[in-house]
């Protein structure tokens, strides 16, 4: 500490994550940097103070960004913050564009949606969040701080996933939208980060199991060798991609992974849900398809003996002939896989579903204390409040 440290002004900003998962591990690399980036940003004269946590805050599917600031603000001011940001990876929309940010300078908070950023949400975050901060403050005419630099709009030239700003920008209710179009895909592909496919295609074990026990099986029948060579590129992508949609179409169905709209639910909400999850799941299978072809081409070639193929086969093998007999043993594996999944723990399954997800370990709550992140939550519903 500066021998003048004492003397600064003192801001604290709050920085809430929502629910604890993907938004609390962008919370806490975000927190531990944040003063300096205020420091930069904003102004070198305060000593600005970062608070991080989660809890009493959770947006509620029917409320939007305004229950979610409602709720912000509570908070900030039972943990007497001067200002409170929320991180959500609840995918939000205003005047059916997506919502990337909102601002409400009378309620001193701010909220983002993380998914609304796009791939790289930690990198705008670090950009969104101190000019924000720095807004709020001049429009709630805090003296502790210079007035913001330029205008609000400035922010869309520093942030690609802004694309415009709506609302009262003297009154401090901003909102920041995303283009309608390439918004929405960003909007698509950020939900996707959000969920970590990878989390889903690690935890699919018995799934992985079944796949590769049907893929050994179907190695050795040469029955499935003359089935391979009969059918054309096209049928065999045709059974490709009816394998890969049934094994998605299994897990959703058999795990009870579909969002159904409700009072608590809206249409457009529930069906961005359901999108994330079929993405998600997508993302995953393919990438175990590729696996699972690389691991089966390699077999192929140390176990069957070019020989004894062209015996099955009654003519000349090269190359061609052992992709398409991964090719179409890879897919029938697939297939074979979608019984195997019925068998997954249903909370590992589940963990694919963009509504929900179970806490994770090792987040604390600064408000309670409670380190309740240990302890997974079977019934906590990721956008739920």
């Amino acid at each position: 500490m500066t021998p003048d440290e004492p003397h600064r002004p003192e801001i604290v900003v709050g920085l809430v994550a929502t629910p604890p998962d993907h938004p609390a591990q962008v919370a806490a690399r975000l927190t531990a940097e944040l003063a300096d980036r205020l420091a930069e940003r904003v102004s070198a004269d305060v000593r600005w103070t970062a608070r991080q946590g989660w809890g009493d805050v959770a947006p509620r599917r029917d409320g939007g960004a305004e229950a979610l600031l409602d709720d912000l603000a509570r908070r900030r001011a039972d943990e007497s913050w001067d200002v409170a940001v929320c991180l959500t990876d609840l995918p939000l929309h205003a005047d059916r564009m997506p919502l990337v940010a909102q601002t409400s300078a009378q309620r001193r908070v701010a909220m983002v949606s993380l998914p609304a950023l796009g791939l790289r949400q930690l990198q705008a975050v670090r950009t969104v969040v101190p000019d924000l901060v720095g807004r709020l403050l001049t429009d709630s005419s805090d003296q502790r701080v210079p007035p913001a630099g330029g205008e609000p709009a400035g922010l869309t030239s520093r942030v690609p996933a802004i694309g415009g700003m709506v609302g009262e920008g003297d009154a401090g209710e901003l909102r920041y939208v995303a283009s309608r179009l390439i918004g929405r895909v960003r909007l698509l592909i950020g939900m996707v980060r959000a969920n970590r496919p990878g989390r889903a295609l690690l935890g699919l074990s018995k799934l992985l199991v079944g796949v590769l026990g049907t893929a050994a099986f179907s190695l050795t029948t040469s029955t499935i060798w003359q089935v391979g060579d009969a059918l054309g590129g096209l049928r065999l992508t045709v059974i490709m991609l009816l394998g890969l949609t049934a094994l998605v179409a299994w897990l959703i169905v058999a795990h009870d992974l579909w969002e159904k709209p409700d009072r608590e639910t809206p249409a457009e909400l529930a069906r961005m849900f359901n999108v994330g999850t079929i993405l998600t799941l997508t993302l995953a299978t393919a990438v175990s398809y590729v696996v699972l072809f690389a691991g089966t081409l390699l077999a192929a070639a140390l176990l069957i003996d070019t020989s004894v193929l062209e015996q099955t086969l009654r003519r000349p093998v090269d190359v061609t002939d052992y992709l398409t007999l991964t090719w179409i043993i890879s897919s029938l594996a697939t297939v074979g896989g979608a019984i195997g999944s019925g068998l997954e723990d249903e909370e590992t399954v589940r963990a694919a579903a963009y509504g929900y997800h179970p806490e994770p370990g090792g987040w604390q709550d600064e408000k309670t204390g409670d380190p309740a992140a240990g302890q997974a939550s079977p019934s906590h519903d990721r956008a739920a409040g």
